[in-house]
C-alpha cells in the first residue's frame, strides 16, 4: 500500500483539496447540481434521491439526465411523487440512463409517495429511524426494507444497494452527504439537522477507493462495506466530527496532478472488470 509517512503532509493536502473543491464552484459539473435546481426540502430530497441513484458512469452524463428526468416530473418533484397521474407516472417510461429506466424510475417515484404517505417523507424516514436506532448501517438496511415493501419489479432492486449484503452503498452515503452535512460552503445542504455529520461514511466507488490506497488510508482491496468502514475510520483521525469533507479531498486527489506533487505518478486504468461483490449487478453480465 502506497501512502504518506509524513501525516502532517497528508493532512495538508487533504486540507488543501478540501478548500479548492468544496465551493459552489464545483456544483453545476456535479450530480448534486440536480437537487441544487430546487431551493424546497421536499424537492431537494427527491430530487437528490433520483440524482444519486443514476450515479454512475460520465459525470455529464449523469448530470444531463437527472436534469431531464427532473424535466420528466414536471420541475416539480415532490409535488409529482406524492400526486402523479398514471397518465403522468407512464410518461417516466421514455427515460433511460444506463440500466436505469422509466419502469425503474416509476416503481422509485411509488416507492417514494409510500414513504411519504407512511413517514411524512424520505428525510422524516431517515431522521426518525436514526434517532431510533443510532446505527447509520442499521437505519440504511431499514429504508432498503421499506422502500422496497411497495409493490415493484424485482429488476429495479439492483439499483439501491443492501448493506446487509456488504455492498459500498456509494450512492446512499453520498446521497446523505449531501442532505446531512453542513457548513458555509453552499454546497452540502444539511437539511436533516438530526443527524450528525460524525455518523456519516465515505462515499466509495472505484475511484475514491483508488486515491484512498494511493495515501495511505485504505488497505482492503475490495471496494465493498467493510473498506467504507475503514477509510472513513481514518479519515476521523483527521476530523472526528466531520469526516466526509475529505470526500471533496478524494475527488480532487485524482485530477490535477496534486498526487504528482508528492511523488505518485500512477495508473489506475482497469484491464477488465471483475465482480467482486455479488450485490453489485450493473457490471455482473461484463464482469469476470
Amino acid at each position: 500500500m502506497a501512502g504518506f509517512s509524513d501525516r502532517g503532509a497528508l493532512r495538508e493536502l487533504l486540507e488543501r483539496l478540501h478548500d479548492r473543491y468544496n465551493r459552489p464552484d464545483f456544483i453545476p459539473d456535479d450530480p448534486f447540481a440536480v437537487p441544487h435546481r430546487y431551493t424546497g426540502r421536499a424537492d431537494r430530497e427527491i430530487a437528490g434521491f433520483f440524482a444519486a441513484t443514476i450515479a454512475w458512469g460520465s459525470r455529464p452524463t449523469i448530470v444531463r439526465n437527472g436534469h431531464r428526468l427532473m424535466r420528466y416530473m414536471d420541475d416539480a418533484p415532490a409535488d409529482f411523487v406524492r400526486n402523479a397521474s398514471e397518465r403522468e407516472l407512464a410518461g417516466l417510461g421514455a427515460f433511460v440512463h444506463r440500466t436505469f429506466n422509466g419502469g425503474d424510475a416509476r416503481d422509485f417515484v411509488l416507492a417514494l409517495r409510500r414513504i411519504e404517505t407512511l413517514y411524512g417523507g424520505i428525510g422524516a424516514f431517515f431522521e426518525s429511524r436514526y434517532a431510533a436506532v443510532g446505527d447509520l448501517p442499521a437505519v440504511f438496511a431499514d429504508f432498503r426494507r421499506e422502500f422496497f415493501a411497495a409493490d415493484h419489479a424485482p429488476r429495479c432492486e439492483k439499483h439501491l444497494s443492501s448493506v446487509e449484503r456488504g455492498a459500498a452503498c456509494k450512492r446512499l452515503c453520498m446521497y446523505l452527504r449531501w442532505m446531512v452535512r453542513r457548513d458555509d460552503r453552499g454546497v452540502d445542504f444539511g437539511e436533516w439537522r438530526t443527524i450528525p455529520a460524525s455518523a456519516l461514511r465515505l462515499p466509495l466507488d472505484v475511484h475514491a477507493g483508488d486515491m484512498a490506497r494511493a495515501l495511505g488510508l485504505l488497505s482492503r482491496r475490495q471496494n465493498d462495506w467493510r473498506a467504507v468502514e475503514e477509510v472513513t475510520a481514518a479519515l476521523r483521525t483527521f476530523d472526528a466530527d466531520d469526516p466526509v469533507r475529505y470526500d471533496f479531498s478524494l475527488f480532487g486527489a485524482g485530477i490535477g496532478g496534486y498526487l504528482k506533487e508528492y511523488g505518485f505518478n500512477m495508473d489506475f486504468a482497469p484491464d477488465a472488470d471483475v465482480l467482486t461483490n455479488p450485490d453489485n449487478q450493473v457490471v455482473a453480465r461484463r464482469s469476470f
